[in-house]
């Protein structure tokens, strides 16, 4: 009996599926998901090839009651710009659930991982951050730190944004863009701490091994969100301001006590308990934000089940749009 799969172009994914609430909520129904426990997660499979300069991550999840689903195999090669090409790309293979059989297989070079990525920050935002946000500061100038801004603003719509990075004129680009994009005031800032100082909420997304945020920056009323930290050995915020904020959250403590901030803050003898994940907080499981005035963390590694969620949401969006091939 033939079969029918699903090719998708990132071009016709990028007509289909945009950063916005719907999109917000489907992320949102995903960690709840997971505060379920029959989600079924297999660890991260991650490759780290520092003598290319790259990584290979691989993530999954089968989340009951969803239609599909998804295998999402995602390569960062940092080299790839001289020669012309983007550091990151990948696709997404879709499953039938009830089959195993391949449905659809989305060529995205890392947008649908952007997208969901920024979403899940908007979902930390929603649940974590004050209610009322004035200034948001991002430290990092890439694609994620402009799409984490634009996801922020969809629930905390902020009249201000403040960018830090190394190069000043990334920086100044990416202030630029977000002060376009979002028709908010955008300003450079040379000193990370001067951003933070100013902002009630702060999200990096950066590549760093080193902390980019201390500790003794932490203000009341600050809500941060913490991309990068992906793999083994990265460390973006201080580990004595996970133990100083009244609130740490992850969103999946097996993945962040290997590969996120956590891990570094258990490294150092530190957050030795059971943090609470994002999911828990979303379900009503665990208590999130009780003050607008407490200093809240909330640790994003990216997670298999935001891939499935992702990847089955385009596939109710766009069920015969591609190319449809028989075997």
């Amino acid at each position: 009996m033939a079969h029918d799969i699903q090719i998708v172009t990132e071009a016709e994914l990028k007509e289909a599926v945009q950063l916005d609430l719907t999109t917000v909520d489907v992320i949102e129904r995903a960690f709840a998901a997971l505060a379920g426990g029959e989600v079924v997660m297999p660890p991260i499979l991650s490759m780290d090839l520092p003598m290319v300069n790259g990584e290979v991550d691989v993530k999954t999840a089968y989340i009951p009651g969803f239609d599909g689903f998804a295998i999402k195999v995602s390569p960062g090669f940092f080299d790839n710009p001289r020669l012309g090409l983007p550091s990151l790309n990948g696709l997404m293979i879709l499953f039938s659930a009830k089959t195993g059989l391949v449905e659809a297989v989305y060529l995205d070079n890392g947008y649908l991982t952007d997208i969901r990525t920024a979403a899940a920050g908007a979902v930390a935002a929603r649940h974590l951050a004050p209610k009322k946000v004035d200034t948001a500061g991002v430290i990092g100038t890439g694609v994620q730190a402009r799409l984490q801004m634009q996801a922020a603003h969809l629930v905390r719509p902020f009249t201000r944004v403040l960018v830090h990075g190394r190069d000043p004129a990334k920086a100044a680009q990416c202030a630029a863009d977000l002060g376009q994009a979002l028709g908010v005031e955008a300003e450079v800032m040379t000193d990370a701490a001067d951003l933070v100082a100013q902002s009630q909420l702060v999200v990096t997304t950066t590549p760093a091994r080193d902390p980019v945020l201390m500790a003794e920056w932490l203000h009341p009323g600050l809500h941060i969100t913490t991309m990068g930290s992906d793999q083994e050995g990265k460390n973006e915020i201080d580990p004595k301001a996970l133990a100083r904020a009244d609130l740490y959250v992850c969103d999946r403590v097996s993945q962040c006590e290997v590969s996120g901030e956590l891990e570094a803050a258990r490294a150092a003898g530190l957050m030795t308990g059971m943090p609470s994940e994002l999911g828990q907080i979303i379900a009503g499981t665990a208590s999130g934000r009780i003050d607008d005035s407490d200093i809240t963390i909330c640790d994003l590694t990216g997670t298999g089940a935001q891939d499935t969620a992702i990847a089955t949401h385009v596939r109710a969006s766009l069920p015969r749009a591609g190319q449809i091939i028989q075997t």
